[in-house]
């Protein structure tokens, strides 16, 4: 074998030009930003007006209170915001979007509640001179979940998501969604075996519109979704169970069968009867243990179709 314990290697300058880094060239456009063409600000007719345009999939540490333990936490905003653009602008600019996110952050105040978002909104649409802009922030929240017999704590995350729309004319718009997982049993499996039958954990995932009127300071919406998805299962999920709570859980489960088309039905129910729903879409998909595909059933309803 070549011996290569002892290598001759030129200083990291040369290294550089070996894998091919050259000498900067001569420097004659302007260093300043007054003294900068700005494209994105140019003005003449380009063909459409755009409807959303932005930056997204950034990742940020958000505030996120709750009605329930634990009632303030930080965790993980990932962000979707863009802006109109009228056909007689070019383009948007972008630096502006993070700029406002960190000011929002150095002054302490960025947490994920429609106050927040209703001003970051409407502050971006003046900032950008566009009449509409749009912010949305998903984040895992934690809420603690106790065994039935035991009470032992743990804890438990669902995936939310809350969207905020400002027009200048129109106003806002709000929609709010939360994946939860919860356990279900199969009513088949129960009706024709001799014994037990097969349960599977389900996702239900649920996108609300809120009515204008909604207060978010007497009712937390991340938590009246999680409860109109767990308390319609068959059982609730839970991060810590000892064999008292193990037993209660799964005869809770047999006396509680649903099919897929049950938990949409059942979740859709609820969410019909809170006064500050407008229109909501249910899913829930099942991970079938016996199976290896997957159930699923959505249903989605506007109130408004009724009125």
């Amino acid at each position: 074998m070549k011996d290569e314990r002892n290598v001759s290697l030129p200083n990291k300058a040369e290294r550089h030009k070996l894998f091919g880094s050259v000498e900067p060239g001569p420097r004659s456009k302007p260093t300043k930003k007054h003294e900068m063409p700005d494209l994105q600000n140019t003005k003449q007719d380009f063909l459409f007006d755009i409807d959303h345009v932005g930056i997204t999939n950034v990742k940020h540490p958000v505030i996120v209170n709750s009605h329930v333990t634990p009632h303030v936490q930080t965790t993980i905003g990932t962000f979707y915001m863009t802006s109109s653009v009228n056909k007689t602008h070019k383009g948007t600019n972008m630096s502006r979007f993070t700029e406002l996110l960190n000011q929002y952050y150095e002054n302490g105040e960025l947490e994920v509640s429609l106050a927040f978002l209703k001003e970051f909104t409407a502050e971006l649409s003046h900032r950008l001179e566009q009449e509409e802009t749009t912010i949305t922030v998903e984040f895992p929240w934690f809420f603690e979940r106790r065994g039935p017999d035991s009470d032992k704590p743990g804890m438990n995350h669902a995936d939310a998501k809350v969207t905020v729309h400002y027009h200048q004319t129109s106003g806002y718009h709000y929609t709010v969604s939360l994946k939860g997982t919860i356990t279900t049993l199969c009513p088949c499996s129960k009706e024709i075996s001799e014994y037990s039958a097969h349960n599977q954990r389900g996702n239900v995932s649920m996108e609300a519109e809120l009515t204008g009127d909604f207060d978010e300071t007497t009712t937390d919406w991340k938590l009246a979704l999680l409860e109109a998805a767990e308390s319609n299962a068959s059982a609730r999920i839970h991060p810590v169970l000892k064999r008292p709570d193990e037993k209660m859980v799964t005869e809770q489960a047999y006396e509680n069968p649903r099919f897929v088309e049950d938990m949409v039905r059942l979740v859709a129910a609820d969410l019909y009867e809170m006064p500050f729903i407008q229109k909501f879409t249910v899913t829930c998909q099942n991970e079938e243990s016996i199976h290896l595909h997957d159930a699923i059933a959505t249903i989605t309803y506007d109130k408004s179709w009724h009125m």
